[in-house]
């Protein structure tokens, strides 16, 4: 039975409204008169958080145990579809299996500051990586008949004052960097959900926005799903309707139910608009009801081992000065030290909080592997910080230093600093754990440090003295054998940096501009985010976008880039010439030289991940489809693929860069409106513009202004109009009226590999 067309025409408007709000905190309503019923979401998204008792957001409540899989921070770093995909369908498994419909994710945010408390639950600091790993996420999941829910929608970059302020976005950035990875996945996985944020965006609230939920979302992208709102985002629930939001959760014990219909009796609300979003909660319960499976299990143990290769391909190795991977049969002793060695954090706090169906931590899984080297260890530092003893701890980790061969240190930001709901006021390490290094360091200076830590954290203060850094973010439930794999060389370690590790927060693009006041943000840095700005500006990093080694070593060819009817393939050949088995992410950055807008130096157009056997090479196509070089023309609101040289580096992060190539791309050749409010300049640039215009001046006196280089330099950015006005200017208002008639008439051009795939 199609519960959306057997019901949707029998409906009052009382059940049509009760249909657009929940029924509790996690599920909508159900119509048992005319078979309609309920479906279940719940949070995500690195795992099925379905709550036994009274819903919350926050976390607090006990959930149901499920597998833990990486934090989006930890899964963006392994910059792979294909195993994004692995655990979207894992989750799916699991959501089946708990009765789910729709499950809370992928969280796709922009990293915009890394001070963001929510960062830990968002993929990368740039667009193109977020929406490729989105996209597949959302195919995982869904091919297991399970809705996603994509989410922020839109612009939530930061947590303090969530609920309210203004994120204020130039045109630009908001198409380019805040808005691009949500419409690859829009188009290219159709989420059957899309969940719109708390804040406001430009002065609108993301509910009540009319322009984002309608316009864009559905007008350009061509989104048919239903779009719910962040649990509590709703100001106005009519506003919010007819703006396009078609689901209100929680539930409002009916509250919001009765303003929709006193609004459609009034006639204040359309009741087309309240018919559109009943029929979209219909066709999402048939949806959801259609995939349900009473009898769905999953295999835990199964899961927990994905969960531990996921951990392990999220390890980014930031420094390896030899001393890794440790011999797990050396004859040695090797002291494990820190607390989360022993009591890992592997999640964020906040609605995304699982509970694991299991727990590794990472000092029985060395103590396991290591079958060869004695292994101590000390804590070193305390998880509460009202602890006293804190001399103690230290001495007793310097002593096992001093002993030992090697000395692994485990450090990271304890749970308090880092959640949903406020963001982070600092980068720093606590000062207990970095002072425990330095006298860890000074009783043995071979020491590898293994970070925990859900956004980056300051390591410029001691990274130069340490002969090797893993960054472990938050792995989930299996991240301490995963830790452990990484160490011993069990896995060839293959993350990389999904986000810029900086020397000081003052250098971060947002530094100014974070948090706001006054219940507004400007995004005063524009598209200049994360690494865009770094290597613009070719300001120091502590380590750059993409950044992450190997236990073995790759060598690029030079690349070669070809035009497609899709836009660009890049091909080049890699190879391993180290001793070991890898895996190489190849990455490819492209740049206009002579741009006629503002672009950074180089931005990620593409990448790939690849398996080379030691001694072995792999030739390597990567695609770059013309949507993804396009830049949003903010004057003819339309995205436009600039003619011209295009610079194509292929490297192993944004700064270790392998090869070039040019190839020169056919662009849009879209022609701005001419206005008597266009400039001189403007005018002579346009093709049609200078010919209108050195026209009517050749017909008069007095122009001698338009043949001098100089004068016509300082002349150029004169509005035309004003020109006109002034005595005894070649051009008269009467003449200025007819130039910009002639102007108005002539199409715009555009070339049709540009105009596939974009609005």
């Amino acid at each position: 039975m199609d519960t959306r067309s057997s019901a949707s025409a029998e409906l009052t408007t009382e059940e049509k409204a009760s249909l657009t709000s929940g029924e509790n905190f996690w599920e909508t309503k159900a119509l048992d008169r005319v078979g309609v019923p309920s479906i279940y979401l719940t949070d995500g998204p690195h795992g099925v958080r379905k709550q036994t008792g009274g819903g919350d957001h926050l976390g607090i409540g006990d959930s149901v145990p499920a597998t833990c899989f990486p934090p989006a921070v930890a899964l963006g770093s392994t910059w792979d579809s294909d195993l994004l995909e692995a655990v979207g369908r894992a989750l799916g498994d699991e959501a089946k299996s708990e009765g789910v419909g729709v499950l809370l994710g992928p969280g796709i945010n922009i990293k915009r500051s890394p001070l963001c408390g929510r960062n830990f639950e968002y993929l990368s600091e740039d667009p193109i990586l977020s929406g490729r790993l989105g996209a597949a996420l959302v195919d995982g999941l869904q091919g297991r008949g399970v809705g996603a829910s994509l989410k922020h929608f839109a612009a939530n970059n930061q947590e303090t004052d969530r609920l309210r302020v203004s994120a204020d976005i130039d045109a630009r950035p908001l198409h380019e960097i805040y808005l691009r990875g949500f419409r690859h996945v829009v188009e290219h996985a159709a989420p059957w959900t899309v969940m719109c944020s708390y804040n406001r965006i430009n002065g609108v609230y993301a509910s009540e926005n009319r322009w984002l939920l309608t316009d864009v979302l559905r007008g350009e992208w061509g989104f048919d799903g239903l779009v719910v709102s962040d649990w509590g985002a709703v100001s106005n629930r009519v506003a919010a309707l007819s703006a396009g939001l078609d689901l209100e959760m929680p539930s409002t014990n009916g509250v919001t139910d009765a303003q929709i219909v006193a609004a459609v009796e009034s006639g204040a609300l359309a009741q087309s608009a309240l018919d559109t979003a009943a029929e979209r909660v219909l066709a999402l319960v048939e949806k959801v009801r259609s995939n349900l499976d009473p009898s769905a299990d999953y295999d835990r143990d199964a899961h927990h081992a994905l969960a531990r290769d996921v951990a392990a391909r999220s390890v980014v190795l930031l420094k390896n000065d030899g001393i890794l991977p440790l011999d797990p049969t050396a004859n040695t002793t090797i002291a494990v030290i820190g607390e989360f060695a022993r009591t890992p954090r592997y999640q964020g706090a906040g609605s995304s909080q699982i509970v694991p169906t299991r727990l590794d931590n990472a000092l029985d899984e060395i103590r396991t592997l290591a079958v060869g080297p004695e292994i101590t260890f000390a804590p070193g530092y305390s998880l509460d910080e009202s602890d006293s003893a804190t001399n103690t701890l230290v001495d007793e980790a310097v002593s096992l230093a001093a002993s030992a061969e090697i000395a692994v240190v485990f450090l990271g930001l304890p749970a308090e600093d880092e959640s949903e709901g406020f963001d982070r006021e600092h980068l720093e390490l606590p000062a207990a754990q970095t002072e425990l290094l330095d006298a860890v360091l000074a009783a043995n200076p071979r020491v590898v440090v293994v970070l925990s830590n859900g956004s980056v954290v300051r390591v410029s203060g001691w990274a130069g003295r340490v002969p090797a850094i893993m960054e472990g973010w938050l792995l989930g439930q299996a991240g301490g054998g995963a830790v452990a794999d990484v160490l011993f060389g069990v896995v060839n370690p293959s993350g990389r940096l999904a986000e810029t590790i900086p020397v000081r927060l003052e250098d971060t693009p947002a530094y100014l501009d974070f948090p706001g006041e006054a219940g507004h943000v400007r995004y005063g840095e524009g598209l200049f985010v994360g690494y865009r700005y770094y290597d613009s500006r070719d300001v120091a990093v502590s380590f750059p976008f993409g950044h992450g080694l190997s236990y073995t070593s790759f060598d690029y060819s030079a690349p070669a880039a070809t035009r497609t009817a899709a836009g660009l393939e890049v091909a080049l050949t890699v190879t391993n010439t180290g001793p070991r088995d890898g895996r190489e992410v190849v990455q490819v950055y492209v740049g206009v030289p002579g741009s006629a807008v503002a672009r950074p130096v180089r931005e990620l157009k593409g990448f790939v991940n690849v398996d080379i056997a030691a001694g072995a090479s792999e030739s390597v196509r990567i695609p770059i489809p013309f949507e993804d070089l396009a830049y949003f023309d903010a004057a003819l609101s339309r995205w436009v693929v600039e003619g011209g040289d295009y610079r194509v580096w292929v490297g192993a992060s944004s700064r270790d860069l392998r090869g070039e190539v040019v190839v020169t791309v056919e662009g849009d050749a879209p022609l701005p409106v001419l206005t008597a409010e266009s400039t001189i300049g403007e005018w002579l640039a346009h093709p049609v513009g200078s010919e209108i215009l050195g026209e009517a001046l050749a017909q008069t006196a007095g122009s001698g202004v338009f043949d001098d280089p100089s004068l016509l330099r300082m002349a150029a950015s004169m509005p035309l109009n004003r020109v006109a006005a002034f005595p005894g200017s070649p051009i008269g208002a009467e003449q200025l009226d007819a130039l910009v008639r002639r102007a108005e008439r002539p199409p715009r051009v555009m070339t049709d590999h540009a105009r596939g795939g974009r609005s």
